[in-house]
C-alpha cells in the first residue's frame, strides 16, 4: 500500500511540475480526467499526461508532433519515447516520466512544439511563440 501511495504522490508532483510549464503557454488550459489531464489551447488539445493508460504502468506526456517524428523518436529511443494507444497513429508520441530524474526543460521544449503545432497562427504571431520557440 505504502508503494501505491508512493506512485500516486509522484504522479501529482509530475502533474504539478507539468501544468505549471503547459498553463504558461498563451490561452492554455487544464482538463483532469479519471488521473489523467489534458492541455488545450482554444478547445484543441496540445499535450496529455498519462499516468498508467489503460493500465501500461508508463507515467508519461504525450506531444503532438511533425509528420513521421513521433516514429523516429519511439524507433530510437524506445526506453524513453513510445507512441501511445489510440493517439500514437494520429502523430503523437509520449515522454516517459516513471525513469530515472526528468529533464524539465526537454519537457518544456517538446510542450511548446507540441503547442506551436496545435495553436491558431494569428494566437502564436500575436504571443511571438514562434521567436521563442526558435
Amino acid at each position: 500500500m505504502m508503494v501505491k501511495r508512493k506512485a500516486i504522490k509522484r504522479g501529482n508532483e509530475i502533474l504539478a511540475q507539468l501544468s505549471e510549464i503547459c498553463l504558461s503557454l498563451p490561452e492554455a488550459a487544464r482538463r483532469d480526467m479519471n488521473g489523467h489531464a489534458d492541455f488545450r489551447v482554444r478547445g484543441k488539445v496540445f499535450a496529455y499526461f498519462l499516468n498508467n493508460h489503460h493500465g501500461d504502468n508508463i507515467v508519461s506526456v504525450c506531444c503532438k508532433s511533425a509528420l513521421g517524428e513521433n516514429v523516429d523518436r519511439a524507433s530510437r529511443e524506445p526506453d524513453r519515447f513510445y507512441l501511445p494507444a489510440y493517439i500514437g497513429p494520429r502523430g503523437w508520441f509520449g515522454l516517459r516520466l516513471d525513469g530515472g530524474a526528468i529533464d524539465w526543460s526537454e519537457v518544456r521544449n517538446l510542450a511548446e512544439l507540441s503547442y506551436a503545432l496545435v495553436a491558431p497562427k494569428r494566437l502564436l504571431k500575436k504571443n511571438d511563440v514562434n521567436r521563442n520557440l526558435d
